[in-house]
């Protein structure tokens, strides 16, 4: 609780800080909300990953989480909200999207919709629409209800590293460069949201994510279209993106020698996603091994792992955490 920015210091200087680690109490909630109204960073947990958020109505604050991850401006936020009705005040919601909110709100799941409320363009790059989403863990709920307005929030990781599950992920990135951290313990779900847009009436899948697209399709009662072209339009749609440091390869069952691998359905290990085979576990997992692995070994293999239920995002990860990076 040491050095926490008072109301006068500079904002959006993201070398000065000496960030402090909040505990996800009364106390802590309280202070993140003040700080956060005060135009400064702050990482809080959700149910899919760890977040840095910012004041989604102040571009000043919203500059400090691009400058504090190096994210390139050109790559839209997602603004988080407590509820339906604050949603409802920064976007037009169609009667589909409307349908799914109430189905999966709060939870994994961020609508692209157009924009009408007061958010920075820096939140929306520049963009006629707005992506946002009701998160489902209670810290997270809390600190939105306190501040009571839209937090802009991308992964709390330094941009195209691997994403953070625990508050001890969050520091051995940004500490130093964002003003606090607010430790609600491990993410359940470990991936980030699924992405809908929608093509007039038609449902578009953005990003795969924590909300398997077959339930969509079944809410829906019709299929979900995959996003085509190389234009960015939601978050989490770079080519690389949480790419460790070391080399890493997909779809391997024999390991070179110096390789670590992650395995899935090849019983008990401790590289294991899930011994079992399964998805929803492998996905909780799938950030903190990498970077153990990331920290263990300069080459990472990983196994084969099927497309069905939330393996299409876990592979979604994997593709572009191994993309080339430039």
């Amino acid at each position: 609780m040491q050095n926490i920015p008072n109301e006068q210091e500079q904002r959006g200087d993201t070398s000065r800080y000496e960030t402090c680690l909040l505990a996800a109490d009364d106390g802590g909630i309280a202070t993140a909300a003040r700080l956060l109204a005060q135009g400064h960073c702050v990482a809080f947990p959700t149910e899919t990953v760890y977040g840095l958020g910012a004041d989604a109505t102040d571009g000043r604050a919203v500059a400090g989480v691009y400058a504090a991850k190096g994210r390139p401006a050109f790559n839209p936020l997602i603004a988080h909200v407590a509820n339906m009705a604050m949603a409802e005040s920064l976007v037009g919601m169609t009667p589909q999207a409307r349908r799914l909110a109430e189905a999966f709100w709060p939870g994994p799941l961020t609508l692209v919709l157009p924009r009408h409320g007061e958010v920075s363009d820096l939140v929306t790059a520049g963009l006629d629409t707005l992506a946002v989403r009701v998160p489902a863990h209670p810290v997270a709920q809390a600190l939105l209800t306190a501040i009571g307005r839209p937090v802009a929030a991308p992964s709390a990781n330094p941009s195209g590293r691997i994403s953070p599950t625990t508050a001890a992920h969050v520091m051995d990135g940004l500490s130093g460069r964002i003003a606090a951290v607010l430790d609600g313990g491990a993410c359940a779900v470990g991936l980030e949201s699924t992405i809908l847009g929608f093509d007039d009436d038609i449902p578009v899948l953005l990003r795969p994510g924590g909300l398997a697209v077959e339930r969509i399709e079944a809410l829906l009662d019709r299929p979900v279209t995959l996003h085509e072209g190389s234009d960015i339009t939601a978050p989490g749609q770079l080519t690389s993106h949480y790419a460790p440091r070391g080399a890493l390869r997909l779809n391997v069952v024999e390991p070179d020698a110096d390789e670590v691998l992650l395995r899935f359905g090849d019983g008990p290990s401790e590289w294991s996603l899930s011994a079992s085979g399964d998805p929803v576990e492998a996905a909780a997992n799938l950030f903190a091994l990498l970077r153990k692995a990331d920290a263990t070994a300069q080459r990472i293999a990983v196994m084969p792992i099927p497309t069905q239920s939330l393996g299409a995002a876990i592979n979604d990860r994997l593709t572009r955490a191994a993309a080339p990076q430039g």
